[in-house]
């Protein structure tokens, strides 16, 4: 049986899928989602104190590197 991306069970076929999305609509079926992990925080306070870090060109400096890597 194929997972969501948080573990839910999903139909395998194409339309006990859209039957499955067409209850969640409705609201026949309550899909409750699960909490970030610890991970996830982490990782978000991080990157927010990183950018608050940063000056204007740094960030600037590395947009244009990262473009230059995945364009060039």
């Amino acid at each position: 049986m194929p997972k969501g991306p948080q573990g839910q069970k999903r139909p395998a076929d194409a339309i006990g899928c859209a039957v499955h999305v067409m209850r969640i609509a409705t609201g026949e079926i309550i899909e409750e989602l699960k909490d970030p992990s610890g991970k996830v925080r982490s990782g978000k306070a991080g990157s927010k104190a990183r950018a608050e870090k940063l000056s204007q060109g740094e960030r600037t400096a590395i947009a244009k590197k990262a473009a230059a890597r995945r364009w060039g």
